[in-house]
């Protein structure tokens, strides 16, 4: 990289360091919160593919071809002017996940009351999460799309991560950041992809204001493909009416990440405390005898791949910053795995953190 590109970088940082900060803060949280309800759910019958399908390797493959069909099905949808359908499709496994996040907090609330209800806290919990879609969809403002879309990255999290072993998530973030390198690269769908969601405002991406009087109701669904055209002209000199932005502020008035982006460092986090060896001390038991608690060296590998999807974090906003469009999971996912084997081999042993997987 020559001086003066970095140097564009480093100012371009520096203006857009709230707005990054901030989606940091936002990655973080949502893996946290799946750390913090990952033992109500850590049984085995409420493992996507059961106690035994942990660390079978087509479950993994299954969920990777899921994700492009679902993005295939999506992008078409769209193209045929279907939103309706779009927004049904994605409401409803929202909300689905939004519960999954919700129900443990007002569990929480039930037991300090002294209410040992089931049907209570399924009831309101799903009245909660009917609420917060319907706001969603009255007034999809950028906070309303991050408060939801925090949540229902935790619960798709924990809900990935107690049902595949390290070893498999890993493979399952190498095939995802290949794929994602293409789609964004390459063939572009994903931006396609992105910009269909921006339009919809649905909360499967976070979004981080640049500046203090940004509205998510008025961006417009055009904004990564416009970039990457407007880029390509930059680049090729091409001749087009309109100017290339410059880098910073002046670009996108608002970071975009795509919730795929948190949720794969997070399920990697859920899964080293889900499945790795429990020694040293317990450290976390909150929830109580009948739940499972986490020990000390899973907990530190889990953080150190927290720290590491950080890494990869900062790494990515070093060319986020110009206002260019950006694979994130070849980044994210690489920092997490990095921190995953590093604090794994310094907290447990790096012969620890290999589970036997079966093909079938």
């Amino acid at each position: 990289m020559a001086d003066s590109e970095f140097a564009e970088v480093l100012d371009a940082i520096r203006e857009q360091r709230t707005a990054m900060a901030g989606m940091a803060a936002m990655f973080t949280t949502s893996i946290l919160i799946g750390v913090f309800i990952q033992p109500w759910y850590n049984f085995d019958e409420l493992r996507a593919f059961g106690g035994e399908g942990t660390n079978e390797a087509g479950n993994m493959l299954f969920e990777l071809v899921m994700i492009f069909i679902f993005t295939i099905g999506i992008i078409w949808l769209a193209r045929k002017g279907l939103e309706v359908i779009i927004k049904g499709i994605i409401f409803f496994a929202l909300g689905y996940s939004l519960l999954l996040a919700i129900a443990p907090f007002f569990a929480i609330v039930l037991s300090i009351l002294g209410i040992d209800s089931g049907a209570i806290c399924g009831v309101v919990s799903l009245s909660i999460s009917v609420g917060l879609m319907f706001t969603l969809h009255k007034f999809p403002e950028w906070y309303v799309v991050n408060t939801v879309g925090v949540l229902v990255g935790a619960g798709v999290i924990v809900m990935i991560g107690i049902s595949l072993e390290p070893v498999l998530i890993i493979l399952f973030m190498i095939l995802a950041a290949i794929y994602d390198h293409w789609a964004v690269n390459k063939s572009k769908h994903m931006l396609e992809l992105a910009d269909t969601m921006i339009g919809l405002k649905l909360p499967v991406l976070l979004v981080a204001p640049k500046e203090s009087g940004y509205t998510f109701l008025d961006q417009e669904g055009d904004v990564m493909r416009r970039e990457e055209s407007v880029d390509e002209m930059g680049r090729g000199g091409s001749v087009a009416d309109e100017t290339v932005p410059k880098a910073g502020s002046k670009g996108r008035d608002a970071l975009f990440m795509g919730l795929g982006d948190v949720i794969f460092p997070g399920i990697l986090v859920i899964s080293s405390i889900t499945f790795l060896p429990d020694t040293g001390p317990v450290v976390f038991d909150f929830w109580g005898d009948s739940y499972t608690p986490v020990h000390l060296g899973p907990m530190l590998v889990g953080m150190g791949t927290l720290v590491g999807g950080l890494v990869g974090y900062m790494a990515l906003m070093t060319q986020v910053a110009l206002g260019k469009p950006q694979a994130g999971l070849p980044l994210l996912n690489g920092g997490s795995i990095l921190g995953y084997l590093l604090s794994g081999a310094l907290a447990l042993g790096i012969d620890q953190l290999w589970q036997d997987i079966t093909f079938l």
